[in-house]
């Protein structure tokens, strides 16, 4: 098997109200071809978009790839790179012992990353990267009705 192509998926979360109304945006981008996704939920929390944001571009893949998502979200990042290894040998309980919160999208992220080669990158949300700030537009396009 050859060697990966990277692909780099620009996500976000957003929501009007924690609960409210919500979007996600992804852009994704491979060699010089972009695509932009993005979808809307009308009763959600901020850390749900955030995970469905990342679950939605990496299930957009057409086939296993090197990724690297870049994301504001230290919710999704920790998630996925300190906390689930815990959640999972827990039986998806927290240290604490109560139930882990938007487990069906930890499990669906988790499923999603399987097939790729992930790392992760944390930006500051709203400090004028340009991943960043299209993904963040995306999401809030589709809280007001516009999906791409």
């Amino acid at each position: 098997m050859g060697e990966r192509e990277l692909v780099v998926i620009y996500c976000d979360g957003a929501c009007r109200g924690n609960p409210g109304v919500g979007g996600w945006g992804a852009l994704l981008k491979y060699g010089e071809k972009t695509k932009e996704i993005n979808g809307f939920k009308a009763h959600t929390t901020n850390n749900e978009m955030e995970l469905t944001a990342a679950i939605e571009s990496l299930n957009a893949l057409s086939k296993p790839c090197k990724v690297r998502i870049v994301t504001d979200s230290t919710y999704v990042i920790k998630g996925m790179t300190e906390w689930i290894f815990n959640w999972r040998k827990n039986n998806w309980k927290t240290a604490g012992k109560k139930p882990v919160k938007n487990q069906e999208l930890w499990k669906a992220l988790s499923a999603a990353v399987s097939n790729h080669e992930v790392t992760w990158e944390w930006v500051k949300g709203h400090a004028g990267h340009p991943g960043n700030e299209k993904a963040d537009e995306l999401a809030n396009l589709a809280i007001d009705g516009t999906t791409v």
